[in-house]
């Protein structure tokens, strides 16, 4: 009787993620998306090459088999990025798991462009979430990118909603992102993935970047415990969603518009933080009013300044909105003139 050799294993073996992490992530992946999905349901996946999120995709086909779908952006900003997105696309095919690479109708240029990269890859996904139907799309971000946003927000004088960091469920252009990974370490995701195809990103050890550099404090044999930071954001997101409730009351009591694209805020009684919540919702609200674009604005934008200069009577702007101290302790938002070219 002859010796055969052992049939090879099948991609599903091959690619498997332990039991005890597939049970793990079902957890935090139903957990994240705050409801049960349907039998008709599907999510997607965005997908980059990186371990990080071929560790999402892994785990994401082995809990959910048939019922996900994966995205990969190709910012194209740097040499090798078609190939690394194509890398993706034939791993996606191995493993049976719809595929798509999007890529911007435009180049991306400019300063800030990181965050401009950041802006159009939210929005290609969301074009796609709406047009493959999807209940929700889930990104990689884990417990590192956590604590990193943590310290760089509270190094550019973030207030309670920059600290609360990297939410688990957000919406995001009619969007409902989830990110199931927020629970897990670097290194942990690296070792899921060891024996799949991935690559990493140059940028990331480019010192340029700020999250680079807060990368190597947080290191494992570094000075700061990258849980704890974490469980503080946790503990600042549940206080951001308490305080976002009493915003809103005061808001209704408080804001009135006299004409569209102005608000005025009474601000007579109220603590800092309420203060400082109600200008951001204004700030925002006389923005999307006037459709103001540019320069940027969002909730971990710093407007310490801002309120320094509303407190000594003394008139400002910031982000395109002009405020103005006015009587009976109103402060009047409009849209800032455009500056005189010289």
């Amino acid at each position: 009787m002859s010796r055969g050799r052992a049939p090879p294993p099948n991609v599903d073996e091959l690619f498997a993620p332990p039991p005890e992490a597939e049970g793990r992530f079902r957890r935090h992946l139903i957990a994240a998306l705050g409801f049960s999905l349907g039998h008709s349901d599907v999510i997607g996946l965005a997908v980059s090459g990186g371990p990080d999120s071929m560790a999402l995709l892994t785990l994401t086909a082995a809990v959910l088999p048939g019922r996900c779908m994966a995205a990969t952006v190709d910012h194209r900003l740097r040499e090798g990025s078609a190939d690394e997105a194509a890398m993706v696309a034939r791993h996606c095919a191995a493993i049976g798991v719809p595929h798509i690479i999007l890529t911007p109708d435009h180049p991306i240029i400019g300063s800030s462009l990181q965050a401009r990269a950041r802006e159009v890859r939210y929005r290609l996904l969301a074009h796609w979430a709406a047009a493959a139907q999807l209940r929700a799309v889930a990104t990689a971000h884990h417990l590192d990118d956590q604590a990193e946003t943590f310290l760089l927000r509270a190094g550019r004088g973030s207030g309670i909603s920059g600290l609360a960091g990297i939410r688990v469920r957000q919406h995001i252009d009619d969007m409902l992102v989830v990110r199931p990974l927020l629970g897990w370490r670097r290194e942990a995701l690296a070792e899921l993935v060891r024996d799949v195809p991935h690559v990493h990103d140059p940028s990331n050890a480019n010192e340029r970047f700020d999250r680079t550099r807060v990368r190597r404090v947080l290191a494992p044999d570094g000075p700061i415990d990258v849980g704890g930071v974490a469980r503080s954001a946790a503990i600042l997101a549940q206080t951001d969603d308490d305080l976002r409730a009493l915003i809103a009351m005061l808001w209704d009591e408080r804001a009135s518009s006299p004409s569209p694209g102005i608000v005025d805020l009474r601000i007579d009684r109220l603590p800092y933080q309420a203060r400082r919540n109600l200008t951001q919702r204004a700030l925002a609200t006389v923005r999307a009013e006037a459709g103001i674009a540019s320069p940027g604005f969002g909730e971990a934008t710093s407007i310490e300044p801002l309120l320094a200069r509303l407190a000594l009577g003394e008139t400002a702007t910031q982000a395109g909105v002009i405020i103005k101290v006015r009587a009976r302790a109103t402060w009047r938002f409009s849209p800032a003139p455009p500056r005189r070219a010289h």
